[in-house]
């Protein structure tokens, strides 16, 4: 196997990083990793499916090797134009496999540009429809946010004298991922400073935007969604109260399947069990 190779694209006049596994003439697989992470943390799904599909995962803008955006700008309506334009390089329309945030920004772009997707795939990807506790702008929605935003003017980054310290945090904080994959998504997940190394993502990822989609509102586009779709989520999941389970009732063309002994990350905790439904799943989209 060749390893992957890294390319970059112009997106709203940020350059993002996308790394590519080969076989062009096949169907694209997009892989859209979550808040925090990296594109190389597809690696294990990307090898299993890149003899079948031409697979790409890119670094959403904060990410990664991806540009950060000025300001704090990283609302999920922010992402879309990002992900289309990939698409777009790739050849859509494309099955697009997509992690917790990663969900939430590829099931508002499924809806608002259905004729990218030929299928999706959202592990733990749903938002809950549980009432927000600023339901609807207000002063002091706008307030809440404003003072959330400011608080990441004062730097507050760790630094890891090392890789394999840093490895050793992502180890502590997902004590479920396989311990010979920890090393390779710590690579890819800091870069170096003066004294050591620091996490790559934008802190300001956090503060999101002023004008968010509503939890609400996010139904709309998931019923505006054709294509065959299918939700995981883990049994075990740290975040349940966040995602929604029955999700899959607002598409119109979706099944969901809850993973036994997996957290938020189904896909590092359960690979063999979520790579088998994928396949099984995919199997069925192009027979239909």
């Amino acid at each position: 196997m060749t390893d992957p190779t890294q390319h970059f694209f112009e997106s709203q006049r940020l350059r993002l990083s996308y790394w590519d596994w080969g076989n062009a003439d096949a169907p694209p697989m997009v892989l859209v990793h979550g808040g925090r992470d990296h594109s190389r943390a597809w690696d294990r799904i990307a090898e299993a499916f890149r003899d079948d599909y031409h697979v790409v995962a890119p670094d959403l803008r904060g990410h990664g090797d991806s540009d950060w955006a000025l300001g704090s700008q990283y609302g999920l309506p922010d992402f879309i134009p990002d992900l289309v334009r990939l698409i777009e390089i790739v050849g859509g329309p494309a099955t697009v496999v997509a992690h917790s945030f990663g969900g939430q920004v590829s099931t508002i772009t499924a809806g608002t540009y259905p004729e990218l997707f030929a299928a999706f795939i959202a592990i733990e990807g749903t938002s809950s429809l549980q009432p927000a506790e600023f339901p609807e702008m207000s002063p002091a929605w706008m307030r809440e946010w404003s003072e959330r935003v400011r608080g990441f003017e004062k730097p507050s980054f760790r630094v890891y004298k090392t890789v394999d310290e840093a490895a050793q945090r992502i180890a502590e904080a997902n004590p479920r991922l396989p311990a010979d994959f920890v090393p390779d998504i710590a690579r890819y997940a800091v870069k170096p400073v003066e004294g050591g190394y620091v996490w790559k993502f934008d802190n300001w990822v956090h503060g999101r935007t002023s004008m968010e989609i509503r939890r609400d509102e996010r139904v709309q586009f998931w019923r505006a969604i054709p294509c065959p779709t299918l939700l995981f989520y883990g049994d075990e999941s740290h975040i349940a109260f966040r995602v929604s389970p029955d999700a899959y009732q607002h598409f119109p063309n979706a099944r969901a399947v809850t993973v036994p002994g997996a957290g938020h990350w189904v896909h590092h905790d359960q690979p063999a069990l979520v790579i088998e439904e994928m396949r099984k799943f995919l199997a069925e989209v192009h027979a239909g």
